[in-house]
């Protein structure tokens, strides 16, 4: 039964992607269709019903609408901007130091949007004209906007951390959130190291050079921004308030920002909260029917049989944590990376806690695996976008793609050979 179970749920899922069916609508509907090998239909329908709404059923969710709206009102709020021009006035003299400032701004973008797309949106728009009117070769400005933009999911404050949080059964927040720094930044580092073999290469010219006040100028301009950074993750660790709470204040903060700046006016709330709930919607639905997915998969014993499977291939966690890996790669070609943080979670943690990798450790090595999908097609969401933001077609951007996805993966092996890289941090500050 259990195998006729995964086969059905495998097929119906994939066929189902295959023909283009939304990605939530493809788990609802795989789901059901598995469930009624074992259940009669009316019931089986109204069980998925359920553990769609009980999925949904959690405080910690409410932090993920208001990390959206304090995203879209950051990306009209004049905030990245002031970020970018921070960033600009650190690197932007180097030679090529626009790809630099790309990376930087995003790590900082993300970081405090806690989007990807938001970050490769608004960076794009910004640094994609000037790259151009430079001489930049257009496919390694977008490249470099691609990659560089998931950062900000493994830097937090990251809704992907809080979604993972709550497929694992209630691991810290604030140590995921703490553990993601070091590893996120030395994902930048790598991709500036990659930036840096092709600013060699193409002789890429010297930005302006900024003065020693300009920089103390601009720096001032970015501090308030900044200290989003300060006072979302500062309170979190401190006991102050939680996650969700953070969230609430995160609004707050960059909804009185973006007025100090003048650059909102009261006109574009409405537009603004109608982008967020749109928004909202697709992840909580996303939400939904990937957990009436992992309850399906629990019903029919699924996790078992595959951790049993895993585990009798090797105990060696090394092993263990490549073939993880090379799954989790492969999935997330194909998966949006909110249900397979959902799926796979309940199945492939017990098997590395079995051998004794930490959760946290085991979370951000999850996340940024599946960053690394939201770059690579076919579904891969931040490599649409951003080639649409830079105005080309997907050919001309994967070939100067390919050494940062390489540099990414470098990365990956990195973090996940090294827990201290991750876990450092959470145990300095007791998490």
């Amino acid at each position: 039964m259990e195998y006729i179970s995964i086969i059905i749920l495998v097929l119906t899922f994939v066929f189902l992607m295959g023909i283009g069916v939304p990605v939530a609508w493809s788990l609802g509907i795989s789901s059901f269709l598995t469930l009624l090998v074992s259940v009669a239909a009316v019931p089986s329908a109204t069980t998925i019903a359920q553990r769609m709404a009980t999925g949904l059923d959690s405080f910690a969710l409410l932090a993920i609408p208001f990390f959206i709206l304090a995203g879209e009102i950051m990306n009209r709020g004049g905030i990245a901007n002031r970020l970018i021009e921070l960033a600009k006035a650190v690197t932007g003299r180097l030679p090529g130091g626009l790809l630099y400032v790309n990376v930087i701004a995003a790590m900082l973008f993300g970081a405090i949007a806690g989007s990807a797309a938001a970050a490769v949106s608004a960076i794009g728009s910004i640094l994609g004209k000037r790259m151009n009117d430079e001489g930049y070769p257009k496919g390694l400005g977008a490249a470099v906007n691609i990659t560089s933009s998931t950062t900000g999911l493994i830097i937090p404050p990251s809704n992907i951390l809080i979604v993972y949080s709550l497929a694992s059964g209630g691991v810290s927040i604030a140590a995921l959130f703490v553990a993601g720094y070091l590893p996120g930044l030395f994902i930048g580092l790598l991709l500036m190291l990659t930036a840096a073999f092709f600013i060699k290469k193409h002789n890429l010219p010297e930005g302006e050079r900024t003065s020693s006040k300009e920089v103390i100028n601009k720096t001032g301009r970015a501090f308030p921004s900044l200290m989003l950074l300060v006072i979302v993750i500062g309170g979190i660790v401190g006991g102050i308030f939680t996650a969700t709470e953070a969230s609430a204040i995160a609004v707050v903060y960059t909804l009185a920002l973006s007025f100090f700046y003048r650059e909102l006016n009261w006109k574009e709330i409405p537009a603004i909260l109608l982008k967020s709930s749109e928004t909202t919607a697709i992840v909580m639905l996303l939400i939904a029917t990937s957990m009436s997915m992992s309850w399906v998969m629990s019903a029919e014993d699924i996790p078992q049989g595959i951790s049993e499977a895993l585990l009798s291939l090797s105990d060696n966690i090394i092993v263990i944590l490549i073939i993880i890996n090379l799954l989790l790669l492969f999935v997330g070609i194909f998966m949006d990376m909110t249900p397979a943080v959902l799926i796979f979670t309940p199945i492939f943690l017990p098997v590395v806690t079995e051998l004794g990798v930490d959760p946290v450790h085991f979370g951000i090595i999850m996340i940024l695996n599946l960053c690394i999908g939201l770059c690579t097609p076919p579904v891969g969401s931040v490599l649409f976008l951003g080639v649409q933001v830079a105005g080309m077609n997907i050919q001309n951007v994967v070939k100067p793609l390919l050494p940062f996805f390489l540099a990414m993966i470098i990365g990956l092996v990195v973090v996940t050979l090294w827990p201290g890289l991750t876990l450092w941090l959470p145990n300095l500050f007791g998490l």
